[in-house]
């Protein structure tokens, strides 16, 4: 069946298809780029840029690069998010990839303490925070490219496949990383870490070439036509401010505890005092992020069934439960237990990152929409995602256990399931008031918002 001959369902998948691989192209680039770099910090930072420092202290320097991208992301979102909102959602996600892959390749020829001094870290913090600029207008753009060129009752699967990108992008640096830790020690502190980052500059090829040959979003074409211009910052501060601090609340799993059951994980799981090798926490997460990329879509197209507040609730809740066992295995060495768990809790946080592109797009009107939403997501990641290995830190110093971890942890949980009850989604038929179950029964999308 050609195109033209096609019925409009389906030539309204085929555009919902490309936009979401698309999306998926796009965001598995830039969440390669952020991984690769998080998982540098993890494991390979403290010697090469702060061998001045014990391991605690330059553990706890090498994640304040980390968090300086979370930070950088909400002013990303608003740089990305106006021109998203009065050029297009295109020419925005075509920057951020650009900016990305030039800060992570150079990330990769940038000499370590012993060659440049304070200067290696200098510059280190400078290319993460132009990461997170693009980071921060990325993901809204790509979100939007893929929830707004969808069908009304497809709204969350095509989302997924935005948020497909994380699990695959983490899934080859982790990846490159563990193939690079089993070559040993030597190479891995030496050389052999800077190759994931080079090979950026071929990931950035692939995708600009996709992404020239995909459509504007069809939502932002018919407000070019038919509503006005307002100034997004401005418009997003003004009326949309309860939905952004509700999406605020939404990221608290999606990003903070993504990044404490993955990077500072890794980070625990490697030290002195638990003593695992790098290799069999790198395999895990490995593995894991496999197991991720397989459930994503499908638990995505189960959102469209059940509700993308509902599956965002019990993945957060879920997420909580499934961190207790994967400590005590951790602390255990019980390496086939380790794998086991690390794989079910990037199942159950997928339960909270696979609707979240299309839960926060139907937040929020099309008039600022792209600003809105990334700030909202942007600020998130910034408090929760960029202080969260921080905290988690200190509290581990402070304690000597990883249970103050933990109830940190469930504290994530409680926040992001909070923000899956509250969060608008702009129904006809959503109630105004009533009980919890009701408000988790919430997805219809107005069509005047999506």
């Amino acid at each position: 069946m050609s195109s033209a001959t096609a019925s409009p369902q389906v030539r309204s998948h085929r555009r919902a298809l490309k936009s979401g691989f698309a999306a998926v192209v796009g965001t598995t680039i830039e969440w390669y780029d952020f991984y690769v770099y998080a998982t540098a910090a993890a494991i390979v930072f403290p010697t090469v840029f702060f061998p001045e420092l014990d391991r605690g202290l330059g553990t706890l320097a090498s994640f304040g690069t980390y968090a300086v991208a979370f930070f950088a992301r909400p002013l990303g979102g608003i740089i990305f998010g106006h021109i998203g909102d009065k050029l297009g959602r295109k020419p925005a996600l075509t920057i951020t990839l650009l900016v990305m892959g030039v800060a992570t390749t150079l990330v990769g020829v940038l000499p370590g303490y012993a060659s440049i001094g304070i200067w290696g870290p200098i510059l280190l913090i400078l290319l993460r925070i132009a990461q997170g600029l693009a980071v921060g207008g990325e993901w809204g753009g790509a979100s939007l490219l893929a929830v707004e060129s969808a069908p009304p009752k497809f709204k969350v699967f095509y989302g997924g496949f935005t948020q497909l990108g994380n699990p695959l992008g983490a899934l080859m640096a982790s990846g490159a990383f563990w193939i690079l830790a089993a070559m040993g020690d030597d190479v891995l502190m030496t050389w052999g870490w800077r190759l994931p980052f080079l090979f950026s500059i071929v990931l950035i090829g692939v995708g600009f070439w996709v992404r020239f040959r995909v459509e504007e979003s069809p939502v932002f074409e018919a407000k070019i036509e038919g509503h006005d211009q307002s100034t997004p910052i401005l418009f997003a501060l003004r009326n949309n401010w309860w939905p952004m601090l509700l999406g605020f609340c939404l990221i608290a799993m999606a990003s903070g505890g993504y990044v404490i059951a993955t990077t500072f994980v890794q980070n625990y799981a490697t030290s002195p005092e638990i003593g695992l090798d790098a290799e069999i926490i790198l395999g895990a997460m490995t593995i894991a992020s496999f197991v991720e990329a397989l459930v994503t879509l499908p638990l995505a197209w189960l959102g469209d069934k059940v509700g993308a507040k509902r599956l965002m609730f019990f993945g957060s809740v879920l997420s909580f439960v499934a961190v207790i066992p994967l400590v005590l295995v951790i602390d255990a060495h019980n390496v086939a237990m380790i794998y086991l768990f690390v794989s079910i809790i990037r199942i159950t946080l997928s339960g909270a990152w696979a609707p979240l592109s299309t839960l926060m797009a139907q937040m929020f009107r099309p008039q600022a929409r792209y600003t809105s939403m990334s700030l909202s997501y942007g600020i998130g990641a910034a408090v929760w995602g960029g202080l969260s290995p921080a905290i988690a830190t200190a509290l581990l110093a402070a304690t000597g256990n990883f249970w103050s971890v933990v109830w940190f942890f469930g504290f994530l949980a409680l926040i992001a399931a909070l923000g899956a009850i509250f969060a608008p989604q702009h129904s006809d038929t959503a109630p105004a008031t009533g009980s919890l179950r009701a408000r988790l029964d919430t997805t219809a999308i107005d069509a005047s918002g999506a």
